[in-house]
């Protein structure tokens, strides 16, 4: 399946659209992360960890969303094969903010 941030596909036609869809992430961090986090903060550089986390976010929202542009054909012949205009958004949730939602949303098409 094709993932793109732009709302076409260059030399492919969209020829339906399925409408919006959308995938969520969240983890939780956990502490030994969180002090090796801000012993890296203290010192300078990047942090790896929290690196991982993102990234690994990142890639099951994605999926996540993926999986349910899949299914918005579920009553039609075909499903989506593509997902345009794809936005990623972060957001720490929890009472102390130690949770990490990651969503991704996009246009799920079927392109010829």
């Amino acid at each position: 399946m094709l993932v793109t941030t732009t709302n076409t596909v260059e030399g492919r036609r969209i020829v339906e659209y399925k409408g919006l869809v959308a995938g969520e992430a969240v983890t939780g961090a956990n502490v030994v992360r969180d002090i090796f986090a801000n012993i890296r903060d203290f010192f300078g550089g990047r942090s790896g960890a929290y690196e991982k986390v993102f990234r690994s976010s990142r890639e099951a929202a994605i999926e996540d969303m993926m999986r349910n542009a899949q299914a918005a054909g579920a009553n039609a012949v075909v499903g989506a094969n593509a997902v345009v205009g794809v936005d990623i958004d972060y957001e720490a949730v929890g009472r102390s903010g130690s949770i990490l939602m990651a969503t991704a949303c996009g246009t799920a098409v079927v392109l010829e």
